[in-house]
């Protein structure tokens, strides 16, 4: 009798268990529906309010502010953007606003902001030409050295030209510039200030020679202005003391160059020129 009880309780176990087993996933079912149903909610009222948000005038775009511009006009910058009068500000993705400006070859940095609930703020500052790099292809490079854009017709033709240099020169990410492009930079650098005895303005051509260093074409009346590498502050001083000199001696009016190269032996070779008898003179 004892053997057979036991055998009930052990039925009666199992079915408990196998009873308890489908409740369990019944209730979890039920869970997950809920959970899912509550997502599908949750996911109907976020699409159903963006599209309202989207749609609805309030958020109308009525005021865009551009500002940094300088070469670039407002109406290129908001083509850019792809952003234009009218459009819902909700609906203007800022993420991908900014990357379109920034794939403009003359803008650098970007911003994008709403000014809820009607307005749309775009900063730009773009890119400030330097020098044209003669390459073989002419590129314009910006004040830190880098390449922004290969020059075309409607760029600006009034920049120093830097011949004699090699792609491998050009600073990257990978590694910095080399000696003579950085020595062109020194001599640009040293051309934005006020005093300066060779103002960029003025500077229509650098020449680079990787030995003998920097050759620079810049007055009427003078060739060339071979200024080497190094210590051009020094050497900038001692030009403007010889031009002073000359100025006040017609006669050396105009001169096939001035070496700098060796500021304890400073060469200057006045121009040759062909006499009316066909002879020649030094001037």
């Amino acid at each position: 009798m004892g053997r057979k009880h036991t055998r009930s309780n052990y039925y009666k176990n199992s079915t408990a268990k196998k009873r308890n087993r489908i409740i369990k996933r019944l209730v979890f079912s039920i869970k997950t529906a809920g959970v899912v149903a509550a997502l599908l909610l949750v996911s109907f009222v976020f699409i159903f309010s963006y599209d309202f948000l989207t749609q609805c005038d309030y958020f109308k775009a009525e005021k865009l502010v551009v500002t940094g511009t300088s070469r670039l006009s407002e109406k290129q910058v908001l083509e850019q953007a792809q952003i234009k009068k009218g459009i819902n500000i909700i609906s203007v993705n800022l993420s991908m606003a900014r990357k379109r400006l920034l794939a403009h070859s003359w803008i650098t940095e970007a911003e994008v902001s709403r000014d809820l609930p009607s307005g749309i703020n775009i900063g730009i500052k773009e890119h400030k030409p330097f020098a044209v790099l003669d390459l073989g292809r002419k590129f314009l490079i910006n004040t830190s050295g880098e390449i922004f854009k290969e020059m075309a017709v409607s760029d600006p033709d009034q920049l120093p030209i830097i011949s004699g240099l090699e792609f491998s020169d050009i600073n990257t990410r990978d590694k910095p510039r080399s000696m003579p492009f950085n020595a062109v930079m020194n001599v640009l650098e040293l051309g934005q200030k006020s005093n300066s005895v060779l103002p960029c303005k003025l500077i229509k051509k650098i020449q680079v020679d990787r030995e003998m260093g920097l050759t620079i074409y810049a007055f009427d009346r003078i060739k060339a202005i071979k200024i080497g590498y190094n210590d051009y502050p020094n050497k900038y001083d001692r030009l403007k003391n010889i031009l002073v000199h000359l100025k006040k001696r017609r006669g050396f009016s105009h001169l096939e160059s001035i070496d700098l190269n060796n500021l304890n032996r400073i060469v200057v070779h006045p121009t040759i020129m062909k006499s009316p008898a066909g002879g020649h003179k030094e001037v």
